[in-house]
């Protein structure tokens, strides 16, 4: 069989979300069935790390997908071009993008459909290609997968489309995450917080990921503990981020609040292993992957009750409203001041975490891949 697959999101040094799915499925899905022949489709030259294995064919065709108009044009007119070159039996899509121009089968993963409730969080150009086309592909789609049942869910309603045409596929976690000792903890903490115990955002700097909210409520609980706990937010400028540094620039406390950019997989695992507490309370999520991460790393976690991240915390977080300030604040309080609680978060999240892995994601997604070409 000859899979092809947009591979486009295999960014050296740039992986985030789709792109980790992309990395980590990927990798074993070629390495794992050796018997089929992989076409993995670059928008821009490419690091031969991606190439997992001997049946594997690269093939880089421009233009670099950097706007909705180039998005239009590759998947329309150049990936045809591709599948019937190499005479591909299916296109995967790990990012939810097809084809309209193509008979050959397609698996779209539609990870979420964030901007059909927060289409404001995003530029206008960008909000219009994915609210119009995304339906569209949806129902082109031979099959869907998505990371979550609430984003199954969410598919079904908004785009009309048969819940015997979606299959679920968590998303995974990196095996590097694992709990630091008090020595390491120490280290890290001298190096990005001077010394201080912190809090931890990890993710993109955009709207839907309410870090001005954080932000509000940190200073908030700051104001009313007289701490000297900081926040750390990992994570580079997506899009719409001017008023997070806006706020942050009238904090009372903006000493305290470290933005670190983005950093590799082994930096965020030592931050990760550091921190006091995991603080994601994002508006919308299709699945969640840091708080996987805080678990795997024995670091407990306050996160927002909101969308797919109650699916993936289980019993095992600190849930917050993200609209609620003063929630949030007082989440961060005991956190801070109640060991126990802590200490109960983390053994809960050392159980939840076993519910996903890379792996079964894999095996999940093949089983997808083949349903769609029946």
């Amino acid at each position: 069989m000859v899979i092809a697959v947009n591979a486009r999101l295999l960014l050296n040094g740039k992986l985030e979300g789709i792109g980790w799915f992309t990395f980590e499925t990927l990798k074993r899905l070629t390495t794992g069935h050796p018997e089929h022949q992989f076409i993995f489709i670059f928008d821009r030259p490419y690091c031969r790390d991606f190439i997992f294995s001997d049946n594997i064919i690269p093939v880089v065709a421009g233009p670099q997908t950097r706007h909705p108009l180039l998005w239009y044009l590759w998947f329309e007119f150049q990936i045809p071009k591709i599948l019937k070159k190499y005479n591909a039996d299916i296109f995967l899509s790990p990012d939810g993008y097809l084809s309209l121009n193509t008979n050959v089968p397609q698996l779209a993963v539609i990870h979420d459909i964030n901007f059909v409730h927060r289409p404001g969080d995003l530029p206008w150009l960008k909000s219009r290609y994915y609210n119009w086309f995304f339906p569209v592909f949806a129902r082109k789609a031979g099959r869907i997968a998505t990371v979550s049942e609430y984003s199954k869910q969410d598919i079904i309603k908004s785009f009309n489309i048969s819940k015997e045409k979606i299959d679920v596929v968590y998303d995974g976690v990196n095996k590097i995450f694992k709990p630091f000792t008090e020595e390491e903890q120490l280290a890290v903490r001298n190096q990005i917080a001077g010394g201080k115990r912190y809090f931890l955002f990890v993710g993109a700097l955009n709207p839907r990921k309410n870090i001005y909210g954080l932000l509000r409520a940190f200073n908030e609980f700051k104001k009313l503990s007289g701490s000297d706990i900081k926040l750390v937010i990992v994570g580079g400028e997506m899009h719409k981020a001017d008023k997070i540094f806006r706020f942050c620039e009238q904090m009372d406390y903006k000493e305290d609040v470290v933005f670190t950019g983005r950093v590799a997989t082994v930096q965020l695992q030592q931050i990760m292993g550091a921190a006091l507490s995991l603080v994601f309370v994002p508006f919308f999520e299709g699945f969640g992957i840091p708080v996987v991460e805080a678990m795997s790393a024995g670091v407990p976690v306050i996160c927002s009750n909101t969308t797919s991240l109650p699916e993936v915390g289980g019993d095992a977080v600190l849930y917050v409203d993200p609209f609620n300030i003063e929630q949030i604040a007082y989440a961060l309080s005991r956190m801070a001041d109640e060991p126990e609680l802590r200490r109960t978060m983390i053994k809960k999240g050392f159980e939840q975490k076993k519910k996903f892995s890379w792996d079964k994601t894999s095996r999940l997604l093949w089983s997808s891949l083949e349903r769609a070409l029946k």
